[in-house]
Parts: structure tokens; sequence; C-alpha cells
């Protein structure tokens, strides 16, 4: 397995708000985060990534695994979309960008500054990022977000290549991606319960 976890829990601003999660992803494999906004996907997701601690329980895989895919993109807006891409696969000793140029169609757009891009446009070249990393597991929090119809499609047609290579991938998505294979985790049975302040019992995400 690229990815197990056993009776995790993960808190946000000291608060736990999911507790008991065990799951396992391999090779080829997907899993998407289901939950209305709020629900703890990205809290998950960051714990996964490192970037905080569990709670509980435990997270089993190798930190140079791990290549994380948050709201910001990442990208460095005084340099080339050539550039961004390049520095990246460098950082991470990762491949050349040309595939992950041609993968996100942005090859009409290699000489322009990340900090002249539509939101589209930065989008794709943050996500164009994932491929120059080499990691094996994509950490994805809301990724297709400012993308329209194309660009989600061509995004689709990334992951699903990633699978097909032995990559795996766990998506925090309201969006269909056209990935029958991807197994769904819904949080809602996982949220944690506490007493608010004001006396009500309020359910937290």
């Amino acid at each position: 397995m690229i990815l197990e976890t056993t009776d995790l829990s993960v808190a946000r601003g000291g608060v736990t708000v999911l507790a008991g999660l065990g799951f396992a992803v391999g090779a080829g494999q997907a899993l998407v985060l289901r939950g209305p906004n709020g629900s703890g996907k990205t809290t998950l997701l960051r714990t996964l990534a490192g970037l905080q601690p569990p709670v509980a329980g435990r997270v089993m895989l190798s930190p140079d695994a791990v290549a994380y895919a948050a709201h910001a993109d990442g990208l460095k807006s005084t340099l080339t979309v050539a550039e961004n891409l390049a520095f990246w696969a460098s950082i991470y000793g990762g491949p050349p960008p040309e595939r992950a140029i041609a993968a996100l169609d942005l090859a009409g757009l290699i000489r322009r500054r990340a900090g002249e891009l539509s939101a589209g446009q930065k989008r794709r070249l943050g996500l164009a990022r994932l491929l120059v990393t080499g990691r094996p597991l994509w950490l994805l929090d809301e990724p297709t977000v400012s993308l329209d119809v194309a660009s989600v499609a061509l995004f689709a047609a990334v992951v699903r290549e990633h699978l097909r290579q032995g990559g795996a991938a766990v998506i925090a998505t309201h969006v269909d991606l056209g990935l029958p294979e991807a197994r769904i985790l819904d949080l809602d049975p996982y949220r944690t319960r506490v007493l608010a302040r004001d006396g009500f019992d309020e359910a937290f995400a």
C-alpha cells in the first residue's frame, strides 16, 4: 500500500473534527473524499500531507511519496510558466516539464509570467506541478476550482494516466472527474460532536 491509516483522528483549531478513520490506498487506486463544505476534507488532507499531526491513530506512508495540491497554486508570480515548472522539477528531482506542459495544454503560455495568467491558467499550471514531482501519491484539495469544462477533462485525463502508471490519489472534490474505479469515502459518519459554548450539541467539520 502507498497510504494506510488506522483509527485516525484529526483536528482543526484544537477541536477534533474527524475520528476513527481507517482506509488504505494502493498503486493505481483513487479515493474521493465526499462531504459538505466544512466537513473536514482539507483538515484530513493536511494531516495526510504531514502539515499537521494527527490527534490519534496512525498515517503510514513515506514522506517522500506525497505531492499535495491545495487551494493555493504554489506559483512564483515573476517567473514564467516554463520557469515555474523547471523550478519545481529541480526542487523535487522529478522529470523535465515537457510532459506536464503538454498534458495541461500550457505550450502557448510557457513564456508568460505566472502573475499575468488568468485564474484558470494559474490553476492548470499549479496542477502541472504534480507531474514534475515524480511523487506517487497525489493529495488533491478541490483541484478543479477555476477550471472550465475542457480543463477539467484535461486534468481528469492526467489523473487517469497517473493511476495507470501505478500512482495513487486522494481527492476532495464535488466534481465528477469520470473515474468510475475511484472509491468514495463519505466523511459524515466520522464527524465528531462536541458541546458548543452556548450549550447546544453541534457538529463540527
